[in-house]
């Protein structure tokens, strides 16, 4: 059985997003030795991409270039925008179609946002670890890492480093 596996940026105050769903902020903050911060490693580790509809626009809208070429990505939401090479959307059974695709055969799966989609996968306990790096900004508002959460889960804290931009990245697997 595949894995799901969290990868998440968040502010010092536990914000995902901006209000608005923008993630400016993360562009804004200075990276000037190129670091990737294992995120290399961990995407040749997955065949399969998780993300929310505003995640995906946001992703869109980034001065970037697409960085799930390698992988097939599935974006949860209300609306299918036409389906893309390696893009697909998932508008209903969010829950069945992500277990089934945990049962296939291959590498595992990352889910990289939103804020809804993470407390719903949380509470169905789809979500096998978490790494979360935390970038030294305090947002003040903005969409919650961890809305509200229907239940409790304990997690272990599997590994934790700290780069020279402040940046910090702790592991964490489910108990």
């Amino acid at each position: 059985m595949k894995r799901i596996i969290l990868y998440i940026t968040a502010s010092l105050d536990q914000r995902i997003a901006e209000p608005d769903g923008e993630l400016e902020w993360l562009t804004e903050f200075p990276n000037s030795e190129k670091e990737d911060y294992g995120y290399k490693d961990l995407l040749a580790s997955v065949d399969t991409v998780i993300m929310g509809g505003r995640t995906y626009r946001e992703f869109l809208n980034m001065d970037i270039i697409w960085p799930y070429s390698e992988q097939m990505a599935y974006v949860v939401s209300h609306h299918n925008w036409g389906e893309k090479e390696n893009v697909s959307f998932i508008t209903e059974n969010i829950l069945e179609t992500i277990s089934e695709l945990r049962n296939q055969e291959g590498k595992n799966i990352l889910l990289v946002g939103g804020g809804e989609l993470i407390s719903m996968l949380l509470a169905a306990d789809l979500i096998n670890e978490m790494y979360i790096t935390y970038i030294p900004v305090i947002l003040g508002k903005g969409i919650s890492l961890f809305p509200e959460q229907p239940r409790e889960s304990k997690w272990k804290l599997t590994e934790s480093k700290n780069f020279y931009s402040d940046i910090l990245i702790v592991k964490y697997q489910k108990r």
